[in-house]
């Protein structure tokens, strides 16, 4: 697994606005076929990024659409500890990992069951790796709240339970991925560090978001595939160049300047064999979207990419060990928007691959 290289392929972040699975599915699987990528389709509330991974989590309820946390009640101390009694017997293998509190239920797992079908019937030709995804333990604790609308980063209880727990759907997920005979990558999105240094999370700490990442990183390099973090604007970078991950993407659409001031990072990251996957076609501005051409994204990261080469580390070097995404998700755009960024990135990876 280690000696796998990403060669310049191409790959999604995986959230589209489509409604239609048969339909995206094949779209992916069309313009994505080296590394296709399950869909969430945020347009299901139960496949919205932090809904869909609460299944088996203790104390779930609604409120005004909404869901939060209850725990303040002798029910979620019992649910807790029923949580923690599962987890060790999932995680001392005592217990059926795949029938567990942590897997998809047909709701949440509506469009990636239906993947995992859409594989098995065909799978692409040229298959290099599948990817999936997870919501990161550090959004889903700041995006999350209890009953008093605090986040659930301040419940010490929490922030052991809740990267256990997206440590075991991360398991869960790379079982049934891995069953297509290729590496999996799963990536754990993490868009809230982009808030980290900010007044919002003045105490907390590196190190705490460290041993937070820690947790499913090793999961998902247990389950024997590789793991990428996604962060989808500006952050400090070091939080994923020192962390375990094996691929760091990042939107080089707009923060290629800030993510140069850490090039010494950064070569120490590649001389490791490890990859950044490059978020270069844009999916904030729909103007954008229709701006730009494969051609010409292609010629701004190779004039970006010049700041980075040096005698022992060659575009060619680089390009071995890099993905190219999009930016971002697509699930916040109109389905016309999105089909034009999946193409888009498809045609990217075409145009890279046979630079001299």
């Amino acid at each position: 697994m280690q000696d796998w290289k990403a060669n310049g392929s191409t790959t999604l972040i995986g959230s589209m606005p489509h409604r239609d699975r048969e339909r995206v599915i094949d779209l992916i699987l069309e313009e994505s076929p080296e590394i296709p990528v399950w869909p969430q389709l945020s347009a299901f509330s139960a496949e919205q990024m932090i809904f869909q991974y609460l299944e088996g989590l203790p104390g779930v309820q609604m409120r005004n659409g909404s869901a939060f946390l209850q725990t303040d009640t002798p029910e979620f101390d019992q649910e807790l500890y029923a949580f923690y009694e599962e987890y060790l017997e999932v995680d001392g293998q005592s217990r059926d990992l795949v029938s567990s509190r942590f897997k998809m239920g047909p709701e949440t797992g509506g469009t990636f069951f239906q993947f995992l079908d859409r594989m098995h019937r065909a799978a692409p030709p040229g298959l290099r790796a599948v990817k999936g995804q997870i919501v990161g333990p550090f959004t889903l604790l700041t995006g999350l709240k209890d009953q008093r609308d605090r986040a659930l980063l301040y419940d010490e209880r929490l922030q052991d339970a809740l990267p256990k727990h997206l440590a075991m759907k991360a398991k869960w997920q790379i079982h049934h991925l891995r069953s297509f005979g290729r590496p999996v990558i799963l990536f754990i999105d993490e868009p809230a560090l982009a808030g980290y240094g900010s007044s919002a999370f003045i105490s907390v700490s590196r190190e705490q978001i460290q041993q937070l990442l820690k947790e499913v990183v090793d999961a998902v390099h247990e389950a024997g595939a590789l793991a990428g973090i996604h962060i989808c604007a500006n952050t400090d970078w070091l939080l994923a160049f020192d962390s375990d991950v094996d691929i760091i993407n990042f939107d080089a659409y707009n923060y290629f300047e800030k993510f140069a001031l850490y090039r010494d990072a950064f070569f120490k990251f590649m001389s490791e064999g490890r990859t950044v996957a490059w978020g270069m076609v844009p999916t904030a501005d729909p103007a954008n979207i229709r701006q730009e051409t494969a051609q010409g994204l292609v010629d701004r990261w190779l004039k970006n990419i010049e700041g980075f080469t040096t005698p022992d580390m060659s575009v060619d070097k680089i390009l071995a060990q890099s993905l190219f995404t999009p930016s971002c998700g697509c699930g916040s755009l109109p389905e016309a928007a999105a089909e034009r960024v999946v193409e888009l990135n498809k045609e990217f990876g075409e145009i890279i691959r046979k630079q001299p």
